[in-house]
């Protein structure tokens, strides 16, 4: 499913931010900015030039170093990463609320046989595909958060797993914004 932009004509840029997650395949799921905000929601690959761009921002900005490299993915290809992309999401959302079924294992799974059996190492959908087997394989499922501002999922990998948002530079001040700002209202109220 691609999700409509509500303003693809905005200035973007792939930086170290967009690639919170921790995992390639987290990266991946994270490309569509504000999944559950239906009248603002941006899906970064349903722009070519920013699903074009996304590889090489991923190896230099991803936490997964591919020995072999990553491509973009071939248009043909693209319905097949959405797919993926939309099954790994929701795998993983389960898993961290608690709810990991496994009919969403399941569908996952059927996702990252099909880009394992059309694409070859560094292909965009072959290397989520791996990405994403690993984590189901390691215990960093249970670092898996999702973040309380933006909703993007991401690994805590800090000692004792205190990490609270995917990026504490942009979604922790954020919060922590607002939440000064909520007081400094409040405070001019009284």
């Amino acid at each position: 499913m691609l999700f409509t932009s509500y303003n693809v004509i905005m200035s973007f840029s792939w930086t170290p931010h967009r690639f919170s997650g921790g995992a390639l395949a987290l990266d991946v799921a994270n490309s569509v900015i504000l999944r559950f905000d239906p009248e603002r929601s941006v899906d970064r690959f349903a722009v070519p030039e920013q699903l074009e761009a996304f590889p090489e921002a991923a190896m230099t900005h991803g936490a997964e170093r591919l020995d072999h490299g990553l491509r973009p993915l071939p248009a043909l290809r693209l319905p097949g990463l959405i797919e993926l992309r939309e099954r790994i999401d929701r795998h993983f959302r389960a898993a961290i609320g608690g709810g990991r079924s496994a009919e969403t294992l399941a569908d996952m799974l059927e996702a990252i046989a099909l880009a394992l059996r059309e694409g070859k190492p560094g292909d965009l959908d072959f290397e989520t595909a791996q990405s994403a087997l690993r984590l189901t394989a390691q215990a960093e499922l249970e670092r898996m958060k999702i973040c309380p501002n933006c909703e993007w999922l991401f690994i805590d990998r800090s000692r004792n797993r205190s990490r609270a948002w995917c990026d504490m530079a942009v979604c922790g001040n954020r919060v922590k914004a607002r939440l000064h700002y909520r007081k400094k209202k409040g405070d001019q109220n009284s």
